[in-house]
């Protein structure tokens, strides 16, 4: 299957369990390839609700990658060659708020970077030299997108936050209760491990991003219950697996919707380096990113050197007759 033959409108990022839902037809796996590498896992490519979408589990089938060996510049890099324009990301977040209490919901509105060891940009380093971008991320979610998804949840009866600051630590630990309790004086309001690398290369990449932030726990703040652990986060999110769903059909049955917000040309004033200056090298790996702003490649004239010397014409020895030749 080429890439080239694909259009899909709407990616989901989540758990590979995700795409088990009724109403997904067409299904078929797609492995892409990046100049980043491979992302994650195959994406899952399907109908639903009469769109074209891509699922994609972002920690791998088996849930086999820690947070930060996730390979987000991959995984958003192959969503882009596909046309998506929409991307709905689910995750497992901590609450610091008593009032947002595990099995509620948050469509987060900002997000703060506490990670340490992450390449969050498509431009410049060894894949993409001679290169620099730097895209507005003032307001990183998608307010258009961030709406629809406040509504699907109003609409499966779900009690849902919209609006708030997620949190993104390193991991894979979780917070010491030190850390915590420090967070929840920094104002934020959930806390996670994955989606702020996600959100900024959706942004470099023109696509809409918006969070359903599933919570699961109160971290370790919480002076009644229970710090957070792998079981409980399980647990909590086997149970919520279904309203992950139904929000996720909700949602794609309204789209796609104008794009009129920030996000739709996020690249056009963030380019800081001129056009004609990129390597070329560089041009064609980054096509999906910046071919509405390229002007069509011409074949390249040989240049003349000014002053250079013309090179003596060769002349042909002459050979005197010898007898018998004509």
């Amino acid at each position: 299957m080429k890439k080239g033959s694909i259009q899909t409108s709407v990616g989901i990022i989540g758990g590979s369990g995700l795409y088990e839902m009724e109403g997904l037809s067409d299904v078929r796996e797609f492995f892409p390839t990046t100049p980043f590498g491979r992302p994650s896992g195959p994406l899952i490519l399907g109908k639903l609700e009469g769109t074209q979408v891509a699922f994609l589990a972002r920690h791998g089938q088996g849930h086999r990658i820690a947070p930060s060996d996730i390979n987000y510049r991959a995984n958003i890099f192959a969503l882009k060659q596909l046309g998506v324009e929409w991307i709905l990301s689910v995750s497992a977040v901590g609450s610091m708020r008593e009032d947002v209490a595990p099995g509620h919901v948050v469509v987060p509105d900002q997000f703060f970077d506490h990670t340490r060891h992450r390449i969050s940009t498509f431009f410049g380093g060894s894949v993409a030299p001679g290169v620099v971008a730097h895209a507005g991320f003032a307001n990183p979610v998608c307010p258009n997108l961030a709406e629809l998804l406040v509504s699907a949840c109003q609409q499966q009866d779900l009690i849902v936050h919209t609006g708030g600051t997620y949190l993104c630590i390193e991991g894979p630990q979780f917070s010491s209760k030190g850390e915590s309790l420090i967070f929840r004086r920094w104002g934020v309001d959930v806390i996670g491990m994955t989606n702020v690398t996600e959100a900024k290369l959706a942004r470099e990449a023109e696509i809409c991003y918006s969070t359903i932030a599933m919570v699961t726990d109160y971290d370790c703040w919480h002076e009644t219950h229970d710090s957070v652990t792998v079981e409980a986060i399980l647990e909590t999110l086997h149970r919520n697996v279904e309203s992950a769903k139904r929000i996720i059909r909700s949602a794609v049955a309204s789209l796609p919707i104008e794009r009129g917000c920030v996000c739709e040309s996020a690249l056009k004033m963030a380019l800081v380096t001129p056009v004609h200056a990129i390597p070329l090298a560089t041009r064609r790996r980054l096509t999906p990113l910046l071919s509405r702003y390229l002007a069509p490649e011409t074949p390249l004239r040989p240049r003349r050197v000014k002053g250079a010397t013309k090179r003596p014409t060769r002349r042909l020895a002459l050979v005197p007759k010898t007898p018998g030749r004509k």
